[in-house]
């Protein structure tokens, strides 16, 4: 259930079960705007970051709050039960003439303090989500094990992060404080379970949304990285969507599959209210969220075609494309590759739940399989994207896996790019400005039928350059990647 103000692209989402002990809640004081919120039953605690105009919604016929109340819902005896909830109305603003002399100062004070509370909101949750970033790498760290050749790693990854963290500072002011960036939306139940949601601020039609899974190994994945990425869509009026999910050791393959599947789900299911055209859907990834997203689509086509459609969420016949960046899909051929540049076997087979797990975890020999032969007509356009210099994941694993699409009768192209390394595409090519080949490919995509945005993008400004290149070549000669 989600109560929704009219004409704005804001929510309070409202699980069922949140009300079955009791509802506490801090909500913001009308004209607040962007807040962030806590829901509670007692037993487990649901945050999300949100904007919303209190005075706007409305239970049975009658304001939660009004700018006269700006109380507790937790200190009412009167909170709601879910059923009661009505269909949001708007109610008319009463015009008040401009107050003069003081009672306007103190207003423009108001106001002023507002915003500053605002601001502080951010930060708050800038400062957590750092944490939370920070966790990730203590993570990694811990089972890696600290040896000669990850010293040496860890030295060269903070010389590359130091290169580029001009880009990395305007990128970070983007996502924390930009209005068209909603952080940390729920999708599940699970621990992780979130979503970035990306909004262009105009509302004139419906847009097309890419749903997209970032990687990280499979161990320091995070929403956050897809954000140089959802700022270069957003230019273009697309939607996007940056799942979160569980990463090793918190979750092992299949929960990180299970994660995305529900947010793929949630996306289908709500997008709609956001503004996304739901005949346009594609699925993005990159590098491990390649190769994840590719997996919960394979696994959902077969769900598709021997289950009753009606009883599942999504259907893979519903996307329009799946857009996969520098991933693997046979990890029997990665194995050893991996260990060489140091994600160890040992902790790899534990992410993967055993050395018997892997042909049931890659694409490529999951499609082969005879029993999936009768889903491949449910499986959307596929196309992968790979530089020749990658040395994380080898350019011949989308090859490969394009050619094993091709051969059930998938419809599956390949876009190699000449001297790209695994970084190149995503993160220093979007940083020089310019023109983008891998964001040019993407939209000729996603525009594929629409030609008054392919003429639009066709005048589309260059992208300003947010690092130098002398320190983007530096960065590339350092990179771990």
């Amino acid at each position: 259930m989600m109560l929704t103000t009219d004409g704005v692209y804001k929510s309070i989402a409202l699980p069922p079960r949140v009300l079955e002990n009791g509802l506490n809640s801090e909500i913001p004081k009308p004209g607040l705007g962007h807040s962030y919120t806590k829901l509670s039953n007692g037993s487990s605690e649901i945050e999300m970051d949100t904007i919303v105009e209190v005075e706007d919604l409305s239970v049975d016929g009658r304001p939660v709050l009004s700018s006269e109340d700006s109380g507790d819902w937790s200190s009412s005896s009167s909170v709601p039960e879910l059923a009661s909830i009505s269909e949001p109305t708007r109610h008319p603003r009463r015009h008040k003439r401009r107050p003069l002399g003081g009672e306007h100062r103190r207003r423009r004070g108001s106001s002023r303090q507002s915003s500053f509370q605002e601001f502080r909101s951010d930060v708050q949750h800038a400062a957590t989500e750092t944490y939370l970033i920070s966790g990730l790498t203590l993570t990694l760290l811990r089972y890696l094990g600290i040896g000669t050749r990850w010293i040496g790693k860890f030295i060269r990854l903070a010389l590359y992060a130091l290169f580029l963290m001009p880009g990395f500072i305007q990128v970070g002011f983007f996502y924390y404080f930009s209005k068209s960036v909603h952080r940390s939306i729920i999708y599940g139940d699970q621990p992780r379970n979130r979503l970035d949601l990306y909004l262009p601020p105009e509302n004139d039609k419906p847009k097309p949304v890419v749903i997209f899974v970032t990687g990280g190994a499979w161990i320091i994945g995070y929403k956050a990285w897809g954000s140089l990425l959802g700022q270069q869509l957003l230019e273009r009026n697309v939607i996007v969507v940056c799942i979160d999910y569980r990463n090793f050791p918190q979750g092992c393959v299949s929960d990180m599959i299970s994660d995305i599947t529900t947010g793929i789900g949630y996306v289908v299911q709500n997008i709609g209210s956001y503004g996304g055209d739901t005949d346009r859907l594609y699925l993005a990834g990159q590098s491990a969220g390649a190769h994840l997203a590719a997996c919960a689509l394979i696994m959902q086509a077969k769900k598709e075609y021997f289950e009753d459609p009606t009883k599942i969420v999504w259907r893979a016949s519903q996307l329009r494309a799946y857009l996969a960046l520098s991933g693997g899909y046979n990890l029997l051929k990665l194995v050893e590759h991996f260990h060489q540049r140091g994600l160890y076997r040992s902790l790899f087979l534990s992410v993967m739940e055993g050395e018997a797990s892997l042909p049931l975890f890659s694409p490529e020999i999951m499609v082969m399989n005879p029993s999936f032969r009768p889903a491949v007509p449910l499986l959307p356009p596929i196309t992968l994207f790979h530089g020749t210099a990658d040395f994380s994941i080898p350019y011949e694993a989308s090859v490969t896996f394009g050619e094993a699409l091709q051969l059930v009768g998938a419809k599956a192209s390949t876009i190699l790019y000449p001297d790209k390394t695994h970084t190149d595409l995503f993160l220093q090519d979007p940083m020089r400005g310019g023109k983008d080949k891998l964001l040019g490919d993407i939209l000729s995509i996603v525009f594929a039928d629409d030609d008054e945005a392919k003429a639009e993008d066709a005048v589309t400004i260059m992208r300003r350059r947010l690092v130098p290149e002398i320190l983007l070549q530096l960065a590339r000669k350092v990179s771990p990647f």
